[in-house]
């Protein structure tokens, strides 16, 4: 209802473009009040002669703008002088008729220009309004474009690593240049989803499920079951997004490359836990090999362990690593609220 009234506004005074529809409605108006002034006067004190025209003025000016509005408002006031005010029907002046006739005079005056004032108003607010909406299109699509120029380069600088990878043959530089081509491809592919131009939170949910089926392809063994078991309200902060993103993704590619490295099948279980001071908690869990014995995060040499470890602190998190009957790599980030 309230979006009809807002249309109506946005469209009135009516028949601009056919100002002779607009004065004969005008007229039709002006009639109607004449009539109910007649049927009304046997009930009306006297005293009253401009009673039923002040709407007429003001619904007139409001439908079809200023100038049938003083049309309607000079024709309605010769008609109450006419009629309405004695000596009837007759135009006579004296001290009271010209003190009623003025007194109506200043009021559809300021009635017209209130209605008139309040219509440019609402016309500018329009107008303004669809400057916004196409400065806000227009700034979406060159987000959107940003986006995706981002990506692409992301994407051409990890191939341009991995072609000059195939003249290295040091083997520790080999991997070196691997690791950081595969970052950097993933990156590219997840960045076009991780930002919206309005600053909205993602759902991690579909988030997780969408970056652990990208990390499964590209390694090749699609029989590996991945699931993501997360509550569907937990949103994440686009600022987040890429570390957090990057954190999973190093104990994901762990799991495939390490846990289930003599494997073609196995279990890739992502849980996500909101903790009652608002932290949340993301593990990551396989059913491969496990640990090694003797395994320390904390003296490992693994550059992309050491990545996580420094990610997750640039997000005033931890991550953590334990073995058992399931290899589990525990993501923890403070004050991570419900989307709504």
């Amino acid at each position: 209802m309230t979006s009809r009234w807002a249309q109506l506004l946005e469209r009135v005074p009516l028949g601009r473009d056919r100002p002779l529809l607009a004065y004969g409605c005008t007229l039709l108006i002006c009639g109607i009040a004449f009539v109910v002034r007649l049927l009304a006067a046997p009930v009306l004190p006297s005293g009253f002669p401009f009673v039923c025209f002040f709407p007429a003025v003001i619904l007139s000016t409001f439908l079809f703008g200023p100038r049938p509005g003083t049309m309607a408002a000079m024709l309605c006031g010769l008609v109450a002088w006419y009629c309405f005010i004695p000596p009837f029907f007759a135009l006579k002046m004296s001290g009271g008729i010209m003190f009623a006739l003025g007194f109506y005079a200043v009021v559809v005056i300021i009635d017209i220009l209130l209605v008139d004032w309040m219509q440019r108003t609402t016309r500018r607010l329009a107008e303004e309004r669809g400057r916004s909406e196409r400065l806000a299109e227009r700034g979406e699509l060159l987000f959107r474009e940003l986006q995706h120029r981002v990506s692409n380069n992301l994407q051409v600088i990890g191939g341009l690593l991995a072609l000059q990878m195939r003249g290295v043959t040091d083997q520790a530089a080999r991997l070196a240049l691997d690791d950081a081509a595969r970052r950097l491809a993933l990156i590219g592919r997840i960045h076009r989803q991780l930002y919206s131009p309005h600053g909205e939170q993602l759902h991690l949910a579909a988030f997780l499920t969408e970056l652990g089926g990208d990390l499964i392809d590209a390694s090749g063994k699609t029989g590996v079951d991945y699931r993501v078991e997360a509550p569907e309200d937990i949103g994440l902060a686009p600022e987040a997004a890429v570390p957090m993103a990057l954190i999973i993704a190093e104990a994901v590619t762990n799991a495939i490359e390490h846990g289930l490295a003599d494997r073609d099948k196995g279990e890739i279980l992502i849980e996500v836990w909101q903790r009652k001071d608002g932290s949340l908690d993301i593990d990551v869990s396989d059913d491969g090999a496990g640990l090694p014995p003797g395994f320390d995060l904390a003296m490992t040499d693994s550059l992309g362990l050491r990545l996580a470890q420094m990610l997750a602190r640039q997000l005033r998190g931890s991550f953590i690593l334990s073995g058992g009957q399931r290899t589990v790599a525990r993501l923890r980030l403070p004050g991570v609220q419900s989307s709504s």
